[in-house]
């Protein structure tokens, strides 16, 4: 069945024809261009062919010689990626030393919500007129999701905390396996990528090893929209059978409130035709985030925040400025380092509600947490006692906070259990605390805590992101000197803690590669 595919035709057939090779390739290249038919009425699409060559491995890797400026901003970003990675090896083998046993105190910021600003930075591809976002973390996921962006053709530009995005020179849309893959959220971007190209070819996502994260959420959902999915040899392969090239709105129910699947249809949806509802959709605030962004893009979106969620399609998006919202994990932690050193201190901006279980857990242990201005100021100078924990979504407990508090529970009096609900592989960190300590009993996905009046210094290292985050804040509390390896997890998600943590009286310095050999 031959339909009419002119302007994504030509994307394939510069994509494929602006290489040229120092070795011969013309087999390959033959075959490639076989999905394209040429007909009286012009380029028609073939979708088995389509798909055949959308799954087929990329070329091996050899000595290219780009022949067009796109070509050469792929290499461009590509040479980014390496110097990224590099670093990221520099990071591998830094470390922190912490020395315990100090109180906190003062008034330590928030920075903007790292698992919003990625979503947002994905929305670039929706338009093609200017994107400005404010509040916008330092952080090394933030410039490997730009590096992403730039591959594809949009201009990133960071800096003093904005994020200029401009999508106006998208022209591909199949993006570096070696930058997806080491950033999960990298996979929202086939919402938006087929929403307006009509096609997107993405790896299954990376990011850190905590467990199966599944895509059958958004592949269903996209599929529900009208588009035809496959996934073969590690890639997720995507693209619209209609002339029209745009997808259609239909009902959607996810199985499970997956915060990436609720946000990856509805940037598929905004640009579609007719009406779309998603049933049993993430309520997390990142969510609201991304549609309150849509919605100022000109997107017509209702019920973000609850269970289902409404988009209607508009014929296309505006250019918008944008603020991140505070980011509530990275608020909860250093709620979590005032309270595992049993001190007083000022923690904003945060927005309570984001926070809503997280404040009753802290308080439920002992602590005294009053609202000041657009922050928090907690007091946990006080007698602490334990409490149970059960991850969940939003608004309950949060999972990317249970490595967090698993700490502080090792340091109060009684016994407590944290049950991990939402990823199987989040225990990691607990041969790390018992390393330093700590009485915990593992079983499955459920921890049996009794808490010891000292934790003891020692050399440990963050196997994940926010394990990484509760190895330093039980460096904070331990009696003696402790240093903590796994940076690169660290610092994808909390930009300089230890100058922040440092200014409110903490003893905790980097330590670069080479000190660390010396």
């Amino acid at each position: 069945m031959g339909l009419a595919w002119s302007s994504r035709t030509q994307d394939l057939r510069e994509e494929h024809w602006s290489i040229q090779c120092r070795v011969p390739r013309k087999p390959i290249l033959q075959r490639r261009w076989s999905l394209l038919n040429r007909h009286q009425l012009g380029w028609t699409w073939n979708p088995q062919a389509a798909e055949d060559t959308l799954n087929r491995p990329t070329l091996p890797n050899l000595p290219w010689r780009f022949a067009h400026d796109k070509m050469v901003k792929r290499q461009s970003s590509l040479a980014m990626t390496a110097v990224a990675l590099d670093a990221e090896s520099r990071l591998t083998q830094a470390r922190l030393r912490i020395r315990g046993g100090r109180q906190l105190a003062g008034e330590v910021s928030v920075n903007g919500a790292k698992n919003s600003a990625l979503v947002l930075m994905a929305t670039s591809l929706l338009t093609a007129e200017p994107l400005r976002l404010r509040n916008v973390p330092d952080l090394t996921d933030i410039g490997t999701m730009a590096c992403i962006l730039s591959n594809l053709g949009v201009s990133c530009k960071l800096g003093g905390g904005q994020l200029r995005l401009d999508g106006s020179g998208l022209n591909h849309w199949a993006p570096a396996y070696e930058l997806t893959n080491a950033l999960r959220a990298s996979f929202f971007i086939i919402g938006p990528l087929l929403a307006r190209k009509g096609i997107a070819r993405i790896p299954l996502p990376g990011g850190c090893k905590i467990g199966s994260r599944p895509v059958v959420e958004h592949v269903k959902g996209l599929r529900a929209l009208g588009a035809h999915v496959t996934i073969r040899h590690g890639i997720v392969s995507a693209a619209i059978p209609d002339t029209a090239r745009r997808l259609r709105g239909t009902h959607i129910h996810l199985d499970w409130p997956s915060v990436g699947a609720t946000e990856t249809l509805m940037m598929a949806a905004v640009l579609a035709r007719g009406e779309t509802c998603i049933d049993n959709a993430a309520q997390e605030p990142e969510v609201v985030d991304l549609a309150g962004l849509l919605i100022a893009m000109g997107a017509c979106i209702r019920g973000a925040g609850s269970p289902s969620i409404t988009v209607i399609g508009v014929e296309r998006l505006k250019g918008a400025d944008y603020t991140v919202i505070p980011d509530r994990i990275e608020a909860g932690t250093l709620l979590l380092a005032a309270a595992i050193t049993r001190s007083s201190l000022r923690v904003g901006p945060v927005v309570p509600a984001h926070l809503g279980a997280v404040i009753a857990k802290l308080e439920e242990v002992g602590c005294r947490i009053e609202r000041n201005g657009i922050g928090l100021v907690i007091d946990a100078r006080g007698p602490l006692t334990a409490c149970d924990i059960r991850t969940q979504p939003f608004p309950g407990f949060p999972t990317d906070l249970q490595a967090p508090f698993m700490a502080l529970l090792s340091t109060v009096e009684g016994n407590a259990m944290v049950m991990e609900t939402v990823f199987e592989n989040r225990m990691q960190h607990v041969a790390e605390l018992q390393r330093m300590g700590a009485n915990i009993r593992l079983q499955g996905s459920c921890a049996h805590i009794l808490g010891v009046p000292m934790l003891s210094g020692a050399p440990v290292s963050g196997s994940d992101l926010r394990a990484a985050a509760a190895m330093v804040l039980a460096g904070l509390a331990a009696d003696g000197v402790t240093t903590v390896t796994g940076l690169h997890h660290l610092d994808r998600g909390y930009h300089q803690l230890e100058k922040r943590l440092g200014s409110v009286g903490a003893s905790i310095e980097r330590l670069p590669q080479e000190a660390c050999r010396s």
